[in-house]
């Protein structure tokens, strides 16, 4: 399997790049985020996800590792082919699908090219516990692969960890936090996304809608 591709990039399409590495030329099919920093006669590096069928071998290319872990999320869903997978991360970064998922926000999910409004909430469904596990504790967890989490969203990995140390489900804190996040903006502390995360349950604990 090939896991990663390092070489010139040959020619773009409107879906796909040729890297050519010493000599032999791989077409490699990305999301329009990777497509845009991709520079045809310079140098780059892909992480690559090789998908085998026994029609063909087809190579998906990513700037990073959390984009492909997120490609890979994403395509667990049903109806969510690599077309629609990559369709989605050329639309929202990875922020903002944990965003959106966390705020069931039909409406953002479908700006994505072939994600109608049932796939929209089947998405929002089967991802919802899924993307809440990876707010907790001091890194973020996409498919079993780790990465650092820093600035604001490393606040909020934590503010989602204490919430469900009080016993808050981590999908029901994720959501809060999230919340919170917005309303107080990327320079909230701690503290107040905290804070602000318990206001946002206590009205659910109510019964308040």
């Amino acid at each position: 399997m090939i896991a990663k591709l390092t070489g010139l990039i040959d020619q773009c399409g409107s879906d796909w790049a040729v890297i050519d590495v010493s000599g032999v030329g791989y077409l490699v099919y990305c999301s329009a985020r990777t497509l845009g920093r991709l520079v045809p006669g310079e140098a780059a590096s892909l992480v690559i996800e090789t998908h085998v069928r026994e029609d063909h071998i087809h190579l998906y290319g990513f700037l990073d590792e959390a984009e492909r872990a997120w490609f890979k999320l994403l395509t667990t869903v049903q109806g969510v082919g690599a077309k629609v997978g990559l369709g989605i991360l050329s639309v929202l970064s990875g922020d903002e699908l944990l965003q959106a998922i966390a705020a069931a926000d039909k409406a953002t999910i479908t700006r994505a090219p072939g994600v109608g409004p049932k796939l929209a909430v089947r998405l929002l469904s089967e991802l919802k516990d899924k993307v809440a596990t990876m707010a907790l504790g001091p890194v973020a967890v996409l498919d079993g692969e780790a990465s650092p989490q820093s600035g604001a969203s490393g606040a909020i990995s934590e503010a989602v960890s204490a919430l469900v140390n009080l016993g808050y489900s981590a999908s029901d804190a994720y959501s809060a936090v999230s919340h919170a996040a917005t309303k107080l903006g990327e320079d909230a502390s701690l503290e107040e996304l905290i804070r602000g995360g318990l206001g946002e349950l206590a009205p659910r604990q109510r019964g308040i809608s």
